[in-house]
This record gives structure tokens, C-alpha cells and sequence, in this order.
């Protein structure tokens, strides 16, 4: 694949956004990251090492104008966007009827518009450029629901994402834009609030899964060439069926 490429990456200050960021800046290429918390984006900058090649926007990611701000940004630093990697997530489990108003906007904002406004961003810019990569991380548990683990809202959210995934990928095929997504079980990450050990049996592996995992599945969907429509699981088999 052609170096440097310009990659956008929402919620980069920290677990696997973070962790794609750190991968792409070591292949070469450009990075725009997004967070909320100015103070952890810069700390994750300062990490990162690469002043030339990563610029971080603040903004709350549900808001359309942070998804203008940051492909503003990619355009004036680096003249384009290759990849958009729509990371951000809220991850909310509880019984359904326990479920409250803030948990509801918590999941709609970040989940599903922190979605559709980069996307929608990015599909306009690739699709004059004929060519790009959108990917969305979205959950394993929205494409097989646990009685062990119930999160009813997002199922409902991020399984919608999953079916959005394909209908974008078939509405930009033509475009030369492909769009995918990497549906992760139970990764090491602060998302799970330092449960994510005690979690591994909800694997059939056993083990919990770590940042790296999910960056070997976003790699491969961005140096594919043939792959779009495409919800990539990385959970150690849990979506494979039954086994408890």
C-alpha cells in the first residue's frame, strides 16, 4: 500500500483508538485524533511522539461540527483522508428496564451520531476522491446478545451500525469507497473499567482479548482491497454459537 496515508480516528486518546493511532503513525502515515477531554488528548499526544503527524481536535464527537472540524483539519494538514476509523464508543450494560434517560443519549450521542456525522463526512470527500476506508468499531454482542451479559441498548445501537455498514458499503461501491466494520467481544481496554480479565470466560478462548487484536483486524480491512460490507468479529468465538 501507498505511505503516507491520512487516517482520522475517533476517541484516540486511549484504549483502542489510542492503539490504532500508535500503529499508524509507525507505519508512516498521518494521523487526525479526537477526543473529548483536551488535557487526555494531549497527553496522548505528547505519548505518541509525532508532532508532524498527529494533530488532535477536542469536541464532543456526537456534535457535527467536531466530524467538520476534523476532516477540516486532515484537509489542511495533510490534503486529504484515506481512512476513517469510527471508534468512540459507550458501552452500557444493565438489565433492560433499568436503563435511564442519560444512558439512552449517552448511547444515541456517541454510538450511533458519533457515527453517521464522520461518515457521512468522510463518504462525500471519498467519493469525489474514488477511493477510502470507513470503518466502524462496533460490538460482538450486537451480532450474538448474551443472557450473561444483558445490554439491550447496545445491541440496539451498535447492531444498527452493523446493518448500516452494509448498506453504506453497497450505496458506495461504485465510488470505489469501502466501508466495514470490526465488532469486538471483551477487549483489555478502560472500557470495561478493569473488569475486562474477569470477563475472559465469556469467551470460548477463555482469555480476553487485548488493543492489538482489534488492530490486526483494522489493518487487514484497510490494506484490503476487495473486502467491503464486511462485520469482522474479534472475540475469541463467541459469535461462533452456543457454549454454555
Amino acid at each position: 500500500m501507498s505511505s503516507p496515508r491520512t487516517v482520522i480516528i475517533t476517541g484516540a486518546s486511549s484504549g483502542l483508538g489510542f492503539a490504532l493511532a500508535e500503529a499508524f503513525l509507525e507505519r508512516g502515515d498521518n494521523v487526525v485524533g479526537n477526543a473529548r477531554s483536551e488535557p487526555r488528548l494531549a497527553q496522548a499526544a505528547a505519548r505518541l511522539g509525532n508532532p508532524q503527524r498527529f494533530i488532535g481536535v477536542v469536541g464532543d464527537i456526537a456534535e457535527a461540527d467536531t466530524a467538520k472540524r476534523l476532516f477540516a483539519a486532515a484537509l489542511q494538514a495533510f490534503g486529504g483522508v484515506d481512512i476513517l476509523i469510527n471508534n468512540a464508543g459507550v458501552f452500557i450494560p444493565k438489565p433492560f428496564t433499568e436503563y435511564t434517560e442519560a444512558d439512552v443519549e449517552a448511547l444515541v450521542g456517541t454510538n450511533l451520531k458519533g457515527f453517521f456525522y464522520p461518515a457521512q463526512a468522510a463518504a462525500r470527500i471519498m467519493a469525489e476522491q474514488g477511493h477510502g476506508h470507513i470503518i466502524a468499531i462496533t460490538a460482538s454482542i450486537a451480532l450474538q446478545p448474551d443472557t450473561r451479559v444483558p445490554a439491550l441498548l447496545p445491541v440496539l445501537v451498535k447492531g444498527g451500525l452493523n446493518q448500516a455498514v452494509k448498506g453504506l458499503a453497497l450505496e458506495l461501491a461504485a465510488s470505489g469507497v469501502q466501508v466495514n466494520a470490526v465488532a469486538p467481544g471483551i477487549i483489555d481496554t478502560p472500557l470495561h473499567g478493569g473488569n475486562a480479565q474477569g470477563l475472559g470466560a465469556l469467551s470460548p478462548s477463555g482469555r480476553t482479548g487485548t488493543p492489538q487484536d482489534v488492530v490486526d483486524a483494522v489493518l487487514y480491512l484497510t490494506d484490503a482491497r476487495f473486502v467491503s460490507g464486511v462485520i469482522l468479529p474479534v472475540d475469541g468465538g463467541s459469535t461462533a454459537g452456543t457454549w454454555h
